[in-house]
């Protein structure tokens, strides 16, 4: 019997030593060893500098290192969050900042110099951030599902909280802290639950947060007034609902004093707003503004506006905001999303960066995949916000890049700030898929420092979360050229919105649903015909290229100029163009889509042969999610093709990949999705 039970316990702690140290991805990019004892010192106290001893004590390799807090008027150029670090990794290290934060933040930087391998003995870094507010949007529902998540139910638990805190909490606000992230927009609260109860439960999280100096701010319905103030109107120019408001708020700060704020999706995709009692975005926004301003909070007006009518969607947003410009309040700052439509894998930069120079504007990207595939595809996104970030506006001339135009630079913005809407969920891996990882990451590096590319936060990553060596370059690679692969298999030469209906996961260009408002429909954005193929925004169409500085303005106009990674974004084109390649339209858009397959095809070579170099947990994982892309780019690619086809009458040309499924068939397909997990 004794021998029995040593086999089993035997058999026990190999499971438990298993378990212990199988690689879910849970520990994201924060994988240091932390049995270190390294000598750290600070000159000042606090739950903040605590938090920076800590990591570094338990993870530093190097010399002793000086905490020091030093008066702002010896290092202006840092501001609140900015930090500095000298000294040399063998005799001493000295972190010094106006403020507790910047501590934290240079704690981090140091860190992850070391996990990066990326180390020299001489140091000598200064660094402060772009943004001010560095915010990361949850598309959660209190109940439990994300809209556009896919990577399970949310990690908030409403239903438990106040009584009950999930380490997790904990471990998010670590995350985001070490990549500079300094707000979450935690969760869109009905208009019911906005009470003391509910605020309560927020002051949970808040108190977690904050000695990670990351503030909590709300996602809130503009009629809460009529839902839960037994009002009749939620006019914003009604003296009972702004009263209303501005008692809301002294309710809510008693509860959390360094509440943030809100982000406000008004009138768009029949969320009410200011219109529906016949006022403007500008009245909404500054009344909102004027109750939250004497307790420092801010508003973040997201411009994603659109109606049904005759006029271009890709126009409405600049239309409905420009003219307000210069009127809103000092704490109301405009929430943009990277391209005029809605996060289609390629897009023009929206007009209204540069454009709105008295009001400040700050960027919306999407770290969570709705229009890449979900958590099925590898798509590092690194790229397409550095794309945007780069591009130039002209709005005070050459070099007026949509960063500069953001980040202050240009207009002296006192307000400045950038989100990303999230991608994590209860998943083990947090995101779903590993390499979704990636794209949170690269968010928070890119809002601290909008100069920063894609490849080199591409790499610090995969130094940090993947430490074998001969595994970051080859994986790099796949990594680059990822984004890329899905436009040419989705949707090449700016074509966009070929999605199924509703829930965005897979082709559709075909799609049409009786009743549905025009502007939902695939066909109202490909335009495809037997002429040709694309949207007409020139002069001679929707003018929509008005929107833009010159000399974008002419180039995008004009066919022979126009970037061709936009020309069926802002031309309706024959089949028969001669493209720069000499291909016509249609071969060149065959081709296009054949590339993609090919790329996610050799996606699968690099990786398989990466099985040496990483743990079999994740490499099985990322195999796996390749397959289904590798299949879902095939499907991709046949039913564009063969549905366009249709209109083109033209012959695929020979040397690509014949399809393999027929249309018919792939026009029956209806996936059992939701737009939420």
């Amino acid at each position: 019997m004794c021998k029995l039970r040593n086999i089993w316990l035997s058999v026990f702690l190999l499971g438990y030593t298993v378990t212990l140290f199988a690689e879910d991805g849970s520990r994201l990019w924060l994988r240091a060893e932390t049995n270190v004892n390294a000598e750290v010192k600070a000159n000042k106290k606090s739950p903040t500098i605590d938090i920076a001893i800590e990591e570094l004590h338990t993870q530093w390799k190097g010399a002793p290192v000086q905490l020091n807090i030093v008066p702002a008027k010896k290092m202006p150029a840092l501001g609140n969050d900015g930090y500095a670090i000298t000294g040399n990794t063998l005799t001493g290290i000295s972190i010094s900042a106006p403020m507790e934060q910047g501590l934290l933040y240079g704690a981090y930087h140091l860190l992850r110099l070391q996990a990066a391998g990326n180390l020299s003995s001489a140091i000598d870094i200064t660094e402060s951030p772009s943004y001010a507010v560095r915010i990361i949007n949850h598309w959660d529902h209190i109940n439990g599902p994300v809209t556009r998540g896919y990577a399970g139910h949310s990690i908030w638990k409403w239903n438990e909280l106040p009584d009950t805190i999930s380490p997790r909490y904990k471990e998010y606000a670590r995350a985001n802290a070490s990549i500079g992230i300094n707000g979450i927009s935690l969760v869109s609260v009905p208009p019911q639950m906005f009470n003391a109860d509910f605020f309560k439960k927020l002051k949970a999280i808040a108190d977690i947060f904050r000695p990670y100096h990351i503030k909590v701010y709300l996602g809130i319905g503009f009629s809460s007034p009529m839902a839960v103030g037994d009002l009749k109107t939620a006019d914003p120019l009604n003296k009972d609902v702004r009263k209303w408001w501005r008692n809301k708020m002294n309710e809510l700060y008693s509860f959390i004093p360094d509440f943030g704020g809100f982000v406000i999706k008004a009138n768009s995709e029949g969320a009410s707003g200011p219109q529906d009692f016949g006022r403007t975005h500008l009245d909404g926004a500054n009344m909102i503004a004027d109750a939250i301003a004497p307790h420092n909070g801010i508003i973040m007006w997201r411009a994603f506006v659109y109606h049904p009518t005759e006029v271009d969607r890709a126009k409405q947003a600049y239309q409905e905001f420009m003219p307000f410009d210069g009127q809103f309040r000092s704490n109301v700052i405009i929430q943009v999303k990277n391209g005029p439509i809605d996060f289609q894998p390629r897009e023009p930069f929206s007009p209204l960066f540069g454009a709105m120079q008295k009001t400040p504007v700050m960027i919306e990207f999407q770290i969570t995949q709705e229009y890449l595939g979900f958590s099925n595809h590898l798509a590092y996104l690194g790229t397409t916000y550095e794309e945007c970030l780069k591009s130039d506006t002209y709005a005070r001339g050459a070099n007026s890049t949509v960063g500069k135009a953001t980040d202050g630079t240009l207009f002296n913005y006192k307000l400045t700030a950038i989100a990303g809407i999230g991608n994590v969920g209860e998943d083990i891996n947090w995101c779903g898929h590993h390499f979704a990882q990636a794209n949170w990451y690269v968010f928070g590096r890119m809002a601290w420092n909008n100069k920063l590319t894609a490849e080199d936060v591409a790499r610090e990553w995969l130094q940090q979360t993947f430490t074998n060596k001969e595994f970051v370059e080859p994986v790099l690679n796949i990594m680059l050229r990822s984004r890329e692969a899905i436009v040419d298999y989705m949707m090449p030469l700016g074509l966009h919105h070929l999605f199924a209906w509703d829930h965005h996961y897979g082709p559709e260009p075909w799609c049409d649903v009786p009743g549905a408002r025009h502007d939902w429909l695939p066909s109202y954005y490909h335009k495809a015909d037997k002429i040709g193929l694309g949207f007409n925004r020139s002069v001679s169409g929707s003018n929509a290229v008005e929107q833009y500085f010159q000399p974008l303005r002419d180039e995008y106009n004009n066919i022979e100029q126009c970037d061709e990674r936009y020309l069926l974004w802002f031309h309706h084109v024959s089949w028969i163009y001669k493209m720069k390649s000499g291909r016509t339209l249609w071969d060149e858009l065959c081709y296009h889509y054949d590339q993609g397959v090919k790329e996610v095809r050799d996606f699968q070579k690099i990786w398989d042969a990466m099985e040496p170099y990483v743990d079999t947990e994740r490499f099985a994982h990322i195999q796996s999610k390749l397959r289904i892309q590798a299949h879902d780019a095939v499907w991709w690619k046949d039913a564009c093709l063969l549905y366009f086809q249709t209109f083109s009458q033209k012959p695929i040309p020979y040397d690509i990949e014949r399809p393999i499924h027929n249309l018919d068939d792939l026009m029956k397909i209806k996936l059992d999705l939701l737009p939420h997990n």
